[in-house]
C-alpha cells in the first residue's frame, strides 16, 4: 500500500511489497499494523482496491464510509474501491487486537464469474456477521488463500500456476459472499424488481454529481419513476428519491473529509447553486451541518 495523504483521509494506493506485480495479498491483521505509519492506523483512508477481512478472535470497531461496524468472531468485512475506512481500532483509538486475516486485490485480479458481479459492484454490503455454524467454511477458504499465497511469495512452486490458482480461490470466496443472506437495508437478489433497482443503482453511481431526479431517472431507463421507486422499496425499504439524497450527501461526506474545499465549492459540484440550500440539505441527511461535520474528522 502506498499513500498519499491530504487532508483528514489519505489515499492508499495498492502496492504490494512482497511481488509487485501480484494483484493480490494475503495477510494477518497483526502482520499489517507494522506496517502502517502512525496517521494511517488512526485516521480515515481511502483505497483504491478491494479489501475482505474476516475476524476470527478479539473484538473492535470498524467505520467504513463514516458508518460503525462491531468486530468479532464472525465478522466478515468487503471494502470496494473508493471507499473511505478507518481500520478496526479498540477503545483507546489504537488498532484493535484482532485475529484477523485481510483479502486485497485489485479490481483486474478475481475472475470474470458472473455469480460475483454484484459482490464487487461499488455499492453492494459492507459486513456481515457469520452464523456461527459458516464461520468454519470461510476460514478454511481464507485459510487456503493465505497458504497458497505464502507459495507464491516463497516462489516455491510455479509462479504462474500458482497466480491462476489464487485467482479461482478468490474466485470461490466471492462466490460464498454472494450466497450469504442480505444484510438489513441491501437489496435481496431475488426481490421483485431487483434488475430495476440495480439499473438504477449504476445510474445513479454515474449521475448522482448531476441530478437527484427520479423522473429524470426513470425516462433515461424507460420505467415510470413509480416503478423505479416501487423497486427501490422492495430492495431497500427507501424510495429512490432517499437512495438519490443519500448518495449526494455521502460524496458531500467524503469530500467534507478529504478536501479542502469550501464548504459553497463542494455544494457546487454536487448540483447546488447556492450554499444555503446545500447547507440545508447536508444538514436534513446527516444531522449535522457540514462544517460541524469536517471539524468532527479532525
Amino acid at each position: 500500500m502506498v499513500e498519499s495523504g491530504q487532508r483528514d483521509v489519505i489515499d492508499i494506493a495498492y502496492d504490494n511489497p512482497d511481488r509487485l506485480h501480484a494483484g493480490i495479498e494475503v495477510l494477518t491483521f497483526d502482520a499489517l499494523k507494522p506496517r502502517l505509519k502512525r496517521s494511517v492506523a488512526r485516521r480515515p483512508s481511502r483505497l483504491d482496491f478491494h479489501q475482505i477481512m474476516l475476524v476470527r478472535g478479539g473484538s473492535g470497531t470498524a467505520m467504513v464510509d463514516f458508518v460503525t461496524y462491531p468486530c468479532a468472531r464472525g465478522t466478515l468485512l468487503h471494502l470496494r474501491p473508493g471507499q473511505v475506512q478507518r481500520l478496526p481500532y479498540g477503545t483507546d483509538g489504537r488498532p484493535a487486537k484482532l485475529d484477523a486475516v485481510l483479502v486485497m486485490f485489485t479490481a483486474d485480479f478475481p475472475p470474470p464469474l458472473p455469480a460475483t458481479r454484484e459482490v464487487l459492484d461499488g455499492f453492494g454490503p459492507v459486513a456481515w456477521h457469520l452464523p456461527p455454524d459458516g464461520i468454519d467454511a470461510f476460514e478454511r477458504a481464507v485459510a487456503e488463500l493465505e497458504a497458497e499465497y505464502q507459495t507464491l511469495r516463497a516462489a516455491t512452486a510455479d509462479a504462474e500456476l500458482t497466480g491462476a490458482l489464487l485467482r479461482q480461490l478468490l474466485g470461490a470466496l466471492l462466490i460464498r459472499i454472494a450466497r450469504l443472506p442480505s444484510p438489513a437495508g441491501h437489496p435481496v437478489p431475488a426481490a421483485p424488481g431487483a434488475e430495476v433497482y440495480l439499473a438504477f443503482r449504476r445510474a445513479l453511481e454515474h449521475s448522482f454529481a448531476t441530478t437527484r431526479s427520479v423522473e429524470g431517472y426513470a425516462a433515461r431507463l424507460g420505467y415510470s419513476p413509480r416503478t423505479l421507486t416501487r423497486a427501490c422499496l422492495a430492495a431497500t425499504g427507501r424510495s429512490a428519491k432517499q437512495l438519490a439524497d443519500a448518495r449526494v450527501a455521502l460524496q458531500a461526506q467524503r469530500l467534507l473529509a478529504h478536501t479542502d474545499l469550501p464548504v459553497a465549492a463542494i455544494g457546487r459540484a454536487l448540483g447546488f447553486t447556492e450554499a444555503t440550500n446545500f447547507g440545508k440539505f447536508f444538514t436534513r441527511e446527516t444531522g449535522r451541518t457540514p462544517g460541524e461535520f469536517r471539524r468532527a474528522q479532525r
